[in-house]
Order: structure tokens, then C-alpha cells, then sequence
């Protein structure tokens, strides 16, 4: 049985940040991964869905032609066969640079297999034994499977599957308006798709403020064909799918679920180990080490913790279970929380939402900006959006954020800076705002906070001295 001071189970992106950690101190270490390499991230998720969503948006722009004096857009026509083309170009390329990187030490510290608990310390790799100090979990996760699809498999697409198919079909269903869903449900329409998206409750892009949450759903039913009553029967019509949902029947030729995913944790074998799962069927483990409360040389990372499944949480926690594994536990701060939706316009939250301030009985208040008749969002041609920014009552501080904003991506990422360095409104506010930018519309909602919280307000924002 060969042992190892470090076993890496997985090679996505916390597995490879783990990876790059632990061989800084020791080079005793294997990580163990018999599916596709590349990252799901790469592969399946954020980078192709970005390709698409981008054709999709350069496309789309051609309603606006006429009206700024652009003529022939009449003319223009889509072959979603090159475009899927395109996507998967674009795809390996990103793929390539993954498995690039692994080149210095795939030979000898890959093990192309599937790795399964025999004991704490011992993983059973079928026809071999890995014995590991430290076992270090980074499995991932797949699409969740809808039951009521159970029997009609050639009509199903996950999310896993669906840069893979060589043309669009013209009708499809999107099967859940989560981040993936409305995403990808989007930029099908605007590809000349007939969509239906179908969701069981009336929420997109999970907002928990209920103001936004109404205007986006509101906006989105103008663009697109969306049910909020669940999906009640399907039954095979032909060569294609009758869905039922409110009411009202749907003949598809696809359907895509995107009802998220589920950790793999069941090819582990990790019942042997008689740890407690929680309430997400996670073992439970230390929020700050991420190892295992009952077994802490086994640590999670990545999808595996059922924390935010997203590339930089992943490859924060595969760095904090890589450091810990060789250096000795170490509780480490995560980042603000930040979460963007790459929909047409963004859909963001930033720090706390909503509810989290809800929840937890923090007095809030809440400032707000529309812009619709915003100045830069009126150059663009895209006056849709709103951002509810959300202050500590008592001292002013900012806690979070939810936003429907063009380029809001950006707007994300400066809030959720703010929100680290614990600054007020009165800070950011003594910011400089360039003019006609997006960013004012920011402004115009801090000062709207800044008028209802307690923290008082300078004569000008303009001060000689630092005010924090």
C-alpha cells in the first residue's frame, strides 16, 4: 500500500488550488481524478455560458439599429450551428489552459482513478490503496435530475451536456430561473429560440429582496415567456414534449434543467467514516479549517462543503485545505460574499442580502436608485435596472446589496470592496463618481441610504481631512 502525507481527491478548481498549496511545502502528495479534466468552470459552466451569452447579446443589439441610425439589421441572419462552433472553440481554449498548467506534475502525482473511503486514513482506488496523513475532498458536483423526466431521457438536456450539442433546437424549456437558468434561458431567446421558463415559485436568480424581486420578474416577463406555477405533467407528443404549467401546455423539442446540482459524495463511500451530515447532506466541518469535526486531517473544498458554487470561493477554500493539510489548522477570513448573474442587465448581490439582515435582526435601512432615466444608462439604450443598497442603521456602515443594473458586474465588485474595508456611506461617498458613467446611479442610492441612517452628514462630502 503506498502512503502519501497528502491525498487530493478531485482536480477541479479547489482541487488544483489545494494542490498548489500543499506542494509549497511538501512534495509527498497525489491528487486522485478519474473523470474529464479542465474544471467544471471551464468545461461546462461560467467560461462557455459567458461565449454564449455574449453572441447572444451582440445579436440582440440589432433591435436598437434603426433606432440610432444603423440600417440592414433586417438582413442579419444566425447559423446556431457556427455558434455553438464558436462556444466549444472558445471552451477548449479555456480547457487548454487548465490542463497547460498541470504539465509540471500530472505525470507523477496524477492518479487517473476513482478514489472511495475504506477507513479514515485509507482510500481503496479498485486495484490499488492509497494510505494519506491528510485526505483532502474536492469531488465537486453534477446536475440534479428532475423525476418527472425519468422516462423520456432523449428530450433531456443538463447543464452538463447542453455546449455539446452541434445546433439549437428551435423550442425549448428551461427548467428552473436559478442563476444557470435564467442565463441561459435569456440568451436562447435572444438566439431565436422559442423559450418557456418554468420555475415553482415566482423568484429569479435567487434575489431575496422582495422590491427587486417584483421588478425583475416583472422586466424578464416583458423579454421573455416565463410560468412561476412549477411544472405539473409532461407527456411524450410526437417528436417532441407537451409540458404543462399553469394551465397551459408547451410543446418543446428540448428541455434544459437547471435545477441545480448535487454534491458527489456518493461514489466516496463516506458513510463508512459514521460521520453527521447537516441539513445540505454535507459531513458537518469546521466553518473556519473546513476538516471535519469528527475526523480533522479529512477536509472539504469546493462544491463539497454546500457553501456558494462558484469559481473563487472554490479555489479560497482548495488554498485554505491545502494550507492547513501541511502547515497545521489556521482559521482564515473568507471574502465578502459577491455573487453576479451575467443576464442582460446583471442581476448581483454583495455581502449580505436581504433576507440574511432579515434573518439575523440587524436594523437596516435601505437606499435605492432606479435607472430607468439614468444618464449613461439612457446613452446606452438600456434604462432598466434598480439597486437597493442596505446600511446599519445605527453607525451607517454598509452590509450589502441586491441590483438589476447594466454593468452591474461592476457595480458588484465595488460595493462588495466597500463592504470588506468596512467603510460607510459617508466613505464611499467622499469617493470621486466620474460623470456620465453607471456609477452615479450608485451615488444617487448611497445618498438615498445616507439620508435614513444615523450617521451624520458632513456639510459637503468634499472634506479637507480623512473622515475614517
Amino acid at each position: 500500500m503506498k502512503e502519501v502525507k497528502v491525498a487530493i481527491i478531485g482536480a477541479g478548481s479547489a482541487g488544483l488550488s489545494a494542490r498548489r498549496e500543499v506542494a509549497k511545502k511538501t512534495d509527498d502528495y497525489v491528487v486522485i481524478d478519474g473523470g474529464i479534466l479542465g474544471t467544471t468552470c471551464a468545461r461546462v459552466g461560467c467560461m462557455p455560458s459567458k461565449v454564449l451569452i455574449q453572441v447572444a447579446e451582440d445579436y440582440n443589439r440589432r433591435h436598437k439599429f434603426e433606432q440610432v441610425g444603423i440600417h440592414g439589421s433586417e438582413s442579419l441572419s444566425l447559423d446556431s450551428k457556427q455558434v455553438m462552433l464558436h462556444v466549444r472553440k472558445l471552451r477548449d481554449r479555456f480547457v487548454r489552459a487548465v490542463t497547460g498548467d498541470m504539465q509540471d506534475w500530472v505525470e507523477e502525482k496524477l492518479i487517473r482513478k476513482y478514489a472511495r473511503f475504506e477507513s479514515p486514513h485509507v482510500l481503496d482506488l479498485g486495484d490499488e490503496k492509497i494510505k494519506a496523513e491528510k485526505i483532502i475532498v474536492a469531488t465537486g458536483s453534477k446536475p440534479k435530475n428532475h423525476p418527472l423526466f425519468k422516462d423520456y431521457p432523449e428530450f433531456v438536456i443538463t447543464t452538463d451536456e447542453f455546449f455539446e450539442i452541434e445546433q439549437l433546437p428551435e423550442k425549448v424549456a428551461v427548467l428552473g430561473l436559478g442563476v444557470i437558468g435564467i442565463e441561459l434561458g435569456q440568451a436562447l431567446s435572444r438566439l431565436d429560440v422559442d423559450v418557456i421558463g418554468i420555475a415553482r415559485r415566482k423568484n429569479i436568480a435567487g434575489i431575496t429582496d422582495p422590491e427587486l424581486n417584483d421588478y425583475v420578474t416583472s422586466k424578464f416577463s416583458e423579454q421573455m415567456n416565463l410560468s412561476f406555477k412549477g411544472l405539473d405533467k409532461v407527456e411524450k407528443q410526437g417528436n417532441q414534449l407537451k409540458l404543462t404549467t399553469g394551465g397551459k401546455d408547451y410543446l418543446v423539442d428540448k428541455v434544459l434543467v437547471t435545477t441545480g446540482r448535487e454534491i458527489n459524495y456518493k461514489s466516496l463511500n463516506i458513510d463508512i467514516l459514521n460521520v453527521k451530515f447537516n441539513k445540505k447532506g454535507v459531513p458537518e466541518f469546521a466553518a473556519d479549517t473546513f476538516s471535519l469535526k469528527e475526523y480533522p486531517h479529512i477536509y472539504l473544498a469546493g462544491d463539497n462543503t454546500g457553501r456558494a458554487q462558484i469559481l473563487h470561493e472554490a479555489s479560497d477554500e482548495g488554498r485554505i485545505v491545502g494550507y492547513n493539510a501541511v502547515n497545521g489548522h489556521r482559521a482564515f477570513k473568507m471574502r465578502s460574499p459577491l455573487f453576479i448573474t451575467f443576464s442582460d442587465p446583471n442581476i448581483c448581490s454583495v455581502g449580505k442580502m436581504y433576507q440574511d439582515l432579515i434573518d439575523e435582526g440587524i436594523e437596516f435601512e435601505v437606499g435605492q436608485v432606479s435607472f430607468e432615466g439614468q444618464g449613461r444608462s439612457i446613452v446606452k439604450l438600456k434604462e432598466i435596472g434598480m439597486l437597493r443598497v442596505y446600511g446599519e442603521k445605527s453607525s451607517g456602515k454598509l452590509l450589502g446589496a441586491e441590483l438589476m443594473a447594466p454593468d452591474g458586474e461592476h457595480l458588484a465588485h465595488l460595493l462588495s470592496w466597500a463592504i470588506a474595508q468596512d467603510l460607510t456611506v459617508n466613505h464611499i461617498l467622499a469617493m470621486p463618481f466620474y460623470h456620465p458613467v453607471i456609477e452615479e446611479g450608485l451615488r444617487t442610492a448611497l445618498r438615498d441610504l445616507r439620508g435614513k441612517v444615523d450617521e451624520a452628514i458632513p456639510p459637503l462630502e468634499l472634506v479637507k481631512e480623512k473622515i475614517w
